[in-house]
C-alpha cells in the first residue's frame, strides 16, 4: 500500500474571516434570505451545507472518529441504532447495525446487530479496505467476543474468532486487544458480557495486542501487557492495572500506534508505535490524548496544550502544529487541513467543530453543537467528525437538535475552496 501523499504549503488566500460557518438552523444565526446578509448587515462567509441523515424516535450514531463510515462509492454511510440512552449498555443490550443510503432519501438499511458495543467506540463498525461491499463489526457469541464480516449486498457473512480494533490499509489483517479488560478499566471503550482473562494481574502475560488474518481467522499475540510494562517501568511491577486502547495502523501498514493506559482517574497514558509484526516498539509520546497519522512517518497527537506532530523514528522529536484544547482530529485526504471537534465548553456546553489550515495557521469555526448536561461521562455524545474519502464531507454525531444522538453530514467544499487549499 502506498503512503498518503504529504502536502506542501500553498499560498494562503487573504480575505474571509475565520468565523462561525454553520447553517442558521444549527448555529442560531438570523439571515435575510433576499439580501444574503445577516441580521447585522454583514455578508456571511462561505457556508457548509448541513443535513441530518438519521431521525428519531430511535437514536443513531457511528462512534469513533478514527474509522471510515463512508463506503468507497460514498453513497452509503454506516451507523448504529438503539432505543435507549444515558446508561451503560449491559450484556443483554443489542445495537442494530445499518447504513444510510445518501442517494435515496437517507433511507436506513438494516444489516444486523451486535452485543459487543459501547457508547464511545461502538462495535468498531467499519468498511473493510480493499472491498467495495464488506462491512466489519464486533459481536458476542457463546460468551466470547468475535468479529463479523458481512457482504452488504448478498448478506453472506463470516464470523472470525476474535474482535478487531483496526484493519490494515489493505484489509488483510486486523489488530485487536482485550475488550473485556478495556471495558472494565475504561468504561465507554470496551464491552460487557465476557471476562477479563488477566483480571488478577496489573499486566498479564496472556493479554495484549494480537493480529488476525481477516480471511482465515488465524491469529497470534504480538506482545502482551507484561512486555510493555517491562519497558514502561524498567522491570518494576506496575502499581495500577494496565490496558491497551487507541490502536491505529500507519497509512502504509508498516507500523501501528497504540496507547497503554493506567487504570484510574489519574492514571497516566503512553503512546507507542510498533512494527506490523510486533517488533520495534518505541515510545512516541507521554500523556497523549487524541491522534491521527499524517503520513507513514509522522503522527499528530494532542499533548501539552497542542496538537503536536511526532516523528516516528525514535528521535523523540515533536513540534506544535495547532495550539488548542483537546479534540478528535482527522486530516482531509491529500489536503493541508485538519478537522476536529472539542469537548463541551462554556455556559451553553457547546462542542465546537473547526477546520485548521496548517500552512497558514488559520482556524475556521464550522459550528457549535449544544450538549445538554445529562449527556456526560461514559454516555456523552462527542461529535467525532469523520471525513469522507474525497475530503468533501464530514459525518458527525450530535444531540444538539433535542431528539437524542443522530448522525449529520456536512458538505465543506465551499469552505475549503473559499479559504485556499
Amino acid at each position: 500500500m502506498k503512503a498518503k501523499a504529504t502536502f506542501s504549503a500553498p499560498a494562503c488566500r487573504a480575505g474571509r474571516p475565520a468565523a462561525a460557518l454553520l447553517a442558521a438552523a444549527l448555529a442560531g444565526c438570523a439571515h435575510d434570505r433576499h439580501s444574503g446578509r445577516d441580521a447585522h448587515g454583514v455578508s456571511p462567509p462561505a457556508r457548509p451545507i448541513l443535513r441530518a441523515v438519521t431521525h428519531g424516535p430511535k437514536f443513531h450514531w457511528f462512534g469513533y472518529y478514527d474509522l471510515q463510515p463512508f463506503d468507497p462509492s460514498q453513497r452509503y454511510l454506516l451507523g448504529m441504532e438503539v432505543d435507549f440512552e444515558r446508561r451503560s449498555p449491559t450484556a443483554d443490550d443489542a445495537v442494530r447495525i445499518g447504513m444510510v443510503d445518501l442517494q435515496d432519501g437517507d433511507r436506513w438499511i438494516e444489516l444486523g446487530e451486535s452485543r459487543a458495543w459501547c457508547w464511545q467506540q461502538g462495535c468498531r463498525l467499519q468498511w473493510r479496505p480493499g472491498s467495495r461491499r464488506e462491512a466489519v463489526w464486533n459481536d458476542r457469541r457463546d460468551g466470547r467476543f468475535v468479529c463479523r464480516v458481512v457482504d452488504v449486498v448478498t448478506r453472506q457473512e463470516r464470523v472470525l474468532p476474535y474482535p478487531i480494533y483496526d484493519l490494515s490499509p489493505d484489509g488483510r489483517f486486523g489488530l485487536g486487544t482485550d475488550f473485556a479488560r478495556l471495558g472494565e478499566l475504561r468504561p465507554g471503550y470496551g464491552y460487557a458480557g465476557a471476562a477479563d482473562v488477566g483480571r488478577g494481574s496489573p499486566a498479564p502475560e496472556n493479554s495484549g495486542i494480537y493480529v488476525m488474518d481477516m480471511d482465515s481467522g488465524a491469529h497470534r499475540l504480538l506482545f502482551s501487557l507484561a512486555d510493555v510494562a517491562r519497558m514502561q517501568y524498567g522491570g518494576r511491577r506496575p502499581l495500577r492495572r494496565l490496558c491497551f486502547n487507541h490502536i491505529k495502523w500507519s497509512p502504509d501498514g508498516a507500523r501501528f500506534l497504540f496507547f497503554c493506559h493506567e487504570a484510574g482517574r489519574y492514571g497516566r497514558m503512553y503512546a507507542y508505535t510498533a512494527d506490523a509484526d510486533g517488533g520495534g516498539i518505541r515510545l512516541l509520546a507521554e500523556r497523549p490524548a487524541h491522534y491521527a497519522w499524517q503520513d507513514r512517518r509522522n503522527a499528530l497527537i494532542h499533548s501539552r496544550g497542542a496538537f503536536r506532530l511526532y516523528r516516528d523514528d525514535g528521535s523523540g522529536f515533536s513540534r506544535a502544529v495547532w495550539r488548542r484544547a483537546d479534540g478528535h482530529p482527522s486530516y482531509l485526504p491529500g489536503l493541508p487541513w485538519i478537522v476536529a471537534d472539542s469537548y463541551p465548553r462554556g455556559a451553553n456546553r457547546e462542542e465546537i467543530l473547526s477546520l485548521f489550515h496548517v500552512p497558514c495557521g488559520r482556524t475556521i469555526e464550522l459550528g457549535r453543537l449544544r450538549s445538554p448536561p445529562q449527556y456526560d461521562g461514559e454516555w456523552r455524545c462527542d461529535a467525532h467528525p469523520r471525513v469522507s474519502p474525497d475530503g468533501e464531507r464530514i459525518a458527525f454525531d450530535s444531540i444538539h437538535a433535542g431528539n437524542g444522538r443522530q448522525i449529520y453530514v456536512m458538505d465543506i467544499r465551499s469552505v475549503v475552496a473559499s479559504h485556499g487549499d
